[in-house]
């Protein structure tokens, strides 16, 4: 699936594996679902990709899909996390909590040093 933009520089592209239907309601969805989460920090990030499988193919299974995104701050190395869950929607929305996270601790210490602006941003 092509990248997606909108009024912001984050681009957002979502992959699938051949065993989940990629269209573009599930797309709009996940990117949907990513810019609210992670709203606060669009404007240092570059690109979100998004990767959603199936982990057994079509035998069933608890928490058997699978999200893996990846995101891309600027001027930042990448940051990666995993979630399995029984649902895409789950996958995607623990993960996006997870990375949600880990930018509150990378980004978030860069703007705010025990409580009080960061020197180190100029706010």
């Amino acid at each position: 699936m092509p990248a997606r933009r909108s009024e912001s520089d984050m681009q957002v592209q979502v992959n699938t594996d051949s065993s989940i239907a990629g269209d573009d309601a599930l797309a709009s969805r996940v990117e949907a679902a990513a810019r609210d989460a992670l709203g606060r920090f669009e404007e240092r990030i570059t690109r979100l990709e998004v990767h959603l499988s199936d982990v057994n193919g079509a035998k069933p299974g608890p928490d058997d899909k699978r999200c893996v995104i990846e995101v891309r701050p600027a001027g930042r190395r990448p940051e990666t996390v995993t979630e399995d869950a029984a649902t895409i929607d789950g996958a995607v929305s623990g993960a996006l909590q997870k990375l949600r996270r880990v930018l509150d601790g990378t980004l978030g210490r860069l703007d705010d040093h025990k409580g009080a602006p960061s020197i180190r941003t100029g706010i």
